[in-house]
């Protein structure tokens, strides 16, 4: 029999449950409720009723938990819930926003109940959400913390609710680029996305997409560096990064004086891409927690080569160590490393096989 570690979301989930399985918190029948990063598994399928609002900015997360017939979608703000389930994100202010935000919903008497693995913050959280709305009781299960207290206006700290709100905002990152906590290299521009900027050919033309685009980062930077390109597609698998990658590029349009079209899509890119392309730009996400999954990187190239015209191209940056060229032999007729600096390397992809 395998056993339920931590790292998985079965145990998070399984974990998260705990107080309403052992009687710690009594649900009513048609008691509201709310999921936050809600995240589809054995445990929330037994549990979960079909008039639940389940909340997931993550695309493919987001259709798992379709697929299992849960409700999906975003709360009103004015919604109110008898329970607002969160699991908090590793970014600390992305988390508080979380945190603030359940207890809105909650507001009046509702629980806001959270779970966090231990090796990922979980008593800061906790004492973060203490902080917010007072008195929290908490269990264990799983190596996971699993804590949950009353939302209540007279006992909540307004202040703190009100500055934790305010977190998720857009705001400029050091870069000068709108951004938010929580999205990928949310503060900076990562080493990885410069390298492949600074590369950029000039003479790339047509139709451009952008896959894994987080908040516009490359995209803008193809609009500055590359005149000949005529329309760019962003395709982010992360809602949370479409609203700043949608106004940075506008930005970046009106900076260039040129006629850009452009469109952003929330979009999985392992699932496919029905447009054609005469170039593909991509820093592909490669982990997921600490663990690397070069197999998301090698979709990625796949889906560029299938979303290519024939002779078109494809430009990725990546970790040097990520064995990602016969991957991209198997796509293409002509395989170049343009650069190899500071652990990353630089790729150009040309004639897509048939």
């Amino acid at each position: 029999m395998v056993g339920i570690h931590a790292s998985t979301p079965d145990a998070v989930l399984d974990a998260l449950f705990l107080p309403l399985s052992d009687g710690s918190l009594l649900l009513s029948s048609d008691a509201r409720v709310l999921f936050l990063r809600a995240r589809d598994g054995f445990r929330l399928r037994e549990v979960a009723k079909r008039d639940w609002l389940c909340e997931q900015s993550f695309k493919p997360f987001a259709e798992a938990l379709t697929r299992s017939g849960l409700t999906v979608g975003e709360a009103a703000d004015d919604g109110r819930f008898d329970l607002v389930l969160v699991l908090p994100p590793r970014q600390r202010d992305e988390a508080r926003a979380f945190f603030a935000r359940a207890a809105h919903h909650a507001d009046g008497g509702g629980i806001v109940l959270a779970c966090v693995p231990n090796a990922e913050g979980a008593k800061s959280a906790q004492a973060d959400l203490t902080a917010l709305i007072g008195t929290v009781s908490h269990v264990s299960k799983h190596k996971c913390r699993v804590f949950w207290g009353v939302s209540q206006s007279s006992a909540r700290d307004a202040s703190l609710q009100s500055s934790w709100l305010a977190l998720d905002r857009l705001q400029p990152n050091a870069a000068g680029y709108l951004s938010r906590p929580g999205l990928f290299a949310w503060d900076r521009v990562d080493s990885a996305s410069a390298l492949l900027a600074m590369h950029l050919p000039d003479d790339l033309r047509g139709h451009v997409a952008d896959f894994g685009a987080g908040y516009g980062y490359l995209a803008s930077q193809i609009v500055a560096r590359c005149p000949h390109v005529s329309s760019i597609d962003l395709y982010e698998a992360e809602a949370r990064a479409l609203e700043p990658a949608r106004l940075n590029l506008q930005q970046a349009i009106r900076a260039s004086g040129r006629d850009i079209a452009f469109d952003v899509h929330w979009h999985d890119i392992t699932t496919g891409i029905d447009q054609r392309y005469d170039a593909v730009v991509s820093n592909p996400p490669f982990h997921q927690g600490r663990a690397d999954l070069p197999d998301l990187g090698r979709a990625f190239i796949a889906r560029a080569a299938n979303a290519l015209v024939s002779r078109g191209r494809f430009l990725l940056v990546a970790n040097r160590h990520l064995p990602y060229e016969s991957t991209l032999s198997a796509h293409f007729e002509q395989v170049h490393t343009v650069i190899e600096q500071d652990g990353f390397k630089v790729i150009e992809a040309r004639g897509v096989r048939a």
